[in-house]
């Protein structure tokens, strides 16, 4: 047990890293190597006879990618020459796994699996890790760059609406009782003013979005909008439930004969279609759901068939847009149980739904455990909203819910 825990305390001080000033020692090309081993989680199932559960795996993947700087890919607003600067120093929680936005979603992978208990045996090391990003001094990093100039329309609206999803994950472990209540307690406290600054700014945002997004990637609205409702209804923030719920319904009620055979596009990861019926299902009441259901998508079969909606099909791991079809797959799978999830048990599209949701989830497993970075480190956390069935427990912002 001592050596257990000192254990604990070594990766502790591993993943904090070093001081700003030994880090301004550090060569800033030839080793940066050094600097992604200094923080990256170590594995010490690396070398284990047993298989790793898919839970494991996905938490190794954002473990070994939430401090990981190079490669990243930064969208960035220069004011002046003192914003050029490395990621880590920009934004210093959410500076991994190649950009800001995949960091955001590895932190809530890992408080997703921590807080539901799923990884056990990974549960002190997820802690750990967590625990070194959390700090209130890299959080008011954090808090700067979003002030910056510039800067309201900061990963807006799929990142910030990732954002939520964590502090939503926090808020409900902080509900519960015990030490990883009282952890998650601590950590959201840190969180929230920058919380307020991200919520702030969708407000402001709202209003004036005449149109939805309809994209398949990550500006499209629908997505956003399911996990601003969300966060909306685990926060008690009736305000942004009605902005919300107006516009979804203003954008979306009228909406008929959603065009399924243009899906999905050469590199999308959200469907167009399937993300604005599980949006809807979160506005509307189910009798008024399903019959809006019916002129939006009115090729659900009803015999229980899988097939009726073809797989998205990927021919190049290593191309990191190309790589989004694997994504894509799985927010299908999760849209489709969401829908499913706003009919009555009697409905007999529900069994197509299932299936089809079944189809797609399990094609894009089979792709997370991909060794081609462009793909691994963003696919766990698709895998794992789906696999843990996130955003259905309840239908947000649906009064019949």
């Amino acid at each position: 047990m001592i050596y257990r825990k000192g254990m604990i305390a070594l990766m502790i001080a591993i993943l904090a890293g070093c001081s700003v000033a030994e880090e301004e020692k550090q060569p800033s090309s030839p080793e940066r190597d050094v600097f992604e081993r200094r923080n990256t989680a170590p594995d010490p199932a690396d070398h284990a006879l047993t298989p790793r559960s898919g839970e494991q795996a996905y938490a190794r993947i954002a473990l070994n990618c939430i401090n990981k700087q190079y490669p990243n890919k930064i969208t960035h607003v220069l004011n002046s020459a003192a914003d050029v600067a490395e990621p880590a120093k920009l934004t210093p929680v959410f500076y991994g796994c190649y950009d800001w936005h995949s960091a955001v979603h590895g932190h809530w992978l890992l408080t997703r699996l921590w807080g539901q208990d799923l990884v056990p045996e990974m549960d002190e090391e997820i802690a750990a890790a967590l625990a070194a990003n959390f700090t209130a001094e890299k959080i008011a990093g954090e808090m700067a760059y979003f002030k910056g100039g510039d800067r309201a329309a900061f990963e807006r609206p799929y990142g910030i609406a990732w954002f939520l999803q964590l502090t939503t994950e926090l808020r409900e472990i902080a509900a519960g009782e015990g030490s990883k209540a009282e952890q998650a307690k601590e950590w959201l406290a840190r969180l929230e003013p920058l919380e307020a600054v991200i919520v702030g700014n969708i407000k402001n945002w709202l209003p004036k979005l005449a149109y939805p997004i309809r994209l398949g990637t990550h500006n499209q609205s629908a997505f956003a909008f399911g996990l601003f409702l969300d966060w909306a209804a685990r926060s008690g923030d009736s305000e942004m439930t009605r902005l919300v719920r107006d516009k979804a319904l203003g954008f979306h009620r009228g909406d008929r004969n959603c065009p399924m055979a243009y899906e999905p596009s050469g590199e999308d990861f959200l469907s167009s279609c399937l993300m604005v019926a599980d949006l809807m299902r979160r506005v509307m009441k189910d009798a008024e759901y399903a019959s809006w259901l019916s002129g939006f998508l009115p090729e659900i079969p009803t015999d229980g068939s899988d097939d009726w909606l073809a797989v998205g099909i990927v021919n190049d791991p290593t191309d990191g847009k190309l790589v989004h079809l694997d994504g894509l797959n799985l927010s299908r799978a999760w849209a489709l149980e969401g829908m499913a999830s706003g009919l009555s048990a009697d409905d007999p599209r529900r069994a197509s739904l299932l299936a089809s949701a079944s189809l797609h989830g399990n094609s894009g497993e089979k792709s997370v455990r991909t060794p081609h970075y462009s793909g691994s480190h963003w696919l766990a956390s698709f895998a794992t909203y789906w696999r843990t069935r996130r955003g259905i427990e309840t239908n947000s912002g649906n009064p019949d819910s």
